[in-house]
């Protein structure tokens, strides 16, 4: 599998060498163009995932270039990159289609953070899987309010692809050529959360250099969605309820209103009706955002989509230098027997986890490393305790070998494994506990 290719347009050499210096020191391949012409060319000969371009350049500038992607690769992800002082500029651009945009001065980690997600993002729109007849129940649901412009409520458990689910919604919908703007709202501490939905002028608070438009502002003719809507404080609440409904809003620090014509969809792994009769989310806005609501099932409600959805998993994660491996059929049972309480999430990491641990060109059930659920108790057949037992040896020997490549450091191996400090701590006590004790040289290390 390979990845695509990021594409910097930037008139200024050095800072374009700077930038291509960032991404070839990460997953990313890249390509680089000094101009708008130039970055046509490419994008007619090569495969392009994703283009960062500046908004100053000449003879063609990064609006007009994007003018050009919008009409010959309407799909294609392109985020701008503007000074202070072109803000604006930058702002009326993702009106007119950007994805996302960077302020110089801007420190590495957040131009790879920028482009990480976007990939990311642009991956995940391709992901919708719909193989069990539930999923393609709900994907003609999806389709049909797509057409209108209802808000929409999604909710289910974390990771059973609530946001797969709402760019889907936006892609089928007649805003579909417009920008799609995701904030999470759980991820965001609260004292920033209202900025970056409202934006702010320059001088508004301490720190704010520079006037920036907020999410709220850069979704203008497309679609905001306030993911883990649940979580902002009730204050905040009140703002987003009058944003909706007098479809205006206006900047922390700032005189003028700006108009807006956005649709919101909204996710929740909450019970919001339980919420709302606690005094912990508002009733009118409750109404406001769940004009349609729309529930996406438990991955283990779903069945159907598992293997399916391995499948994928596989396809995304494996080296490019190898050949793309098969899940055998005791695989594919294995991952039907699961319960998968992290839906989605947890299985894409069951995968990429089985991808360090197989050999040759098939992944068997012995390859597959499931998540321990600290409070289950499980009672399983015969048949089910041998391969129990056969998986928590394959466990053991996958987490000695992260431990010897971490130096016995248990933090490192955690956060390689993509698992918590805590849960490394348990499968080691539990592995202790069935007679697996660690090789000496990994085992005195507890940092």
């Amino acid at each position: 599998m390979s990845n695509p290719a990021v594409l910097i347009v930037e008139d200024d050499a050095d800072l374009r060498n700077a930038l291509c210096l960032s991404l070839e020191s990460g997953r990313y391949p890249v390509l680089s163009a000094g101009d708008g012409n130039e970055a046509l060319d490419i994008l007619d000969a090569e495969e392009v995932g994703l283009v960062v371009s500046d908004v100053q350049m000449a003879p063609m500038n990064g609006r007009e270039l994007l003018g050009r992607i919008r009409e010959q690769h309407p799909s294609l992800p392109a985020v701008l990159m503007t000074a202070y002082g072109t803000i604006e500029h930058a702002v009326d651009a993702m009106r007119c289609g950007a994805t996302d945009y960077l302020v110089k001065p801007f420190e590495a980690d957040d131009f790879l953070a920028v482009v990480e997600r976007h990939l990311r993002d642009d991956a995940q729109s391709d992901g919708l899987i719909a193989a069990d007849p539930k999923s393609q129940d709900l994907v003609r649901i999806a389709a049909k309010v797509a057409a209108s412009n209802a808000t929409v409520t999604l909710s289910g458990e974390s990771g059973t692809g609530k946001e797969v689910f709402a760019r889907y919604i936006h892609q089928n919908s007649p805003r579909r050529d417009a920008p799609f703007v995701a904030i999470n709202c759980a991820a965001i501490p609260e004292n920033m959360l209202e900025a970056m939905l409202f934006g702010h002028e320059k001088g508004a608070f301490t720190g704010a250099s520079a006037a920036h438009a907020g999410k709220f502002e850069q979704a203008n003719g497309g679609t905001l969605l306030l993911d883990e809507v649940s979580e902002m404080e009730l204050g905040l609440q009140a703002k987003i309820l009058r944003a909706i409904q007098e479809r205006e809003v206006e900047r922390i620090g700032g005189r003028n209103t700006i108009e807006l014509d956005v649709r919101v969809l909204a996710t929740t792994n909450r019970d919001l009706q339980r919420f709302v009769a606690d005094g912990r989310f508002r009733e009118d806005l409750y109404y406001r955002l769940n004009v349609f609501p729309l529930h996406i099932p438990a991955l283990r409600e779903r069945p159907g989509d598992i293997v399916p959805l391995a499948r994928l998993a596989v396809s995304r994660n494996a080296a490019e230098d190898k050949s793309l491996p098969e899940l055998s059929a005791s695989a594919e049972a294995a991952l039907l027997s699961h319960a998968w309480p992290g839906n989605v999430r947890e299985l894409e990491n069951t995968i990429a986890r089985s991808l360090i641990l197989h050999t040759g060109n098939v992944i068997d059930a012995a390859d597959l490393v499931f998540e321990v659920n600290e409070t289950e108790r499980n009672s399983p057949d015969e048949c089910g305790m041998a391969l129990q037992d056969d998986l928590q040896k394959s466990e053991f020997k996958l987490i000695v070998n992260a431990l010897r490549g971490c130096d016995g450091i248990r933090s490192a191996t955690a956060d390689k494994l993509g698992i918590s400090p805590r849960t490394l701590r348990y499968k080691i006590a539990k592995f202790r506990d069935a007679g697996l004790t660690l090789p000496s040289d990994v085992a005195s290390n507890t940092h």
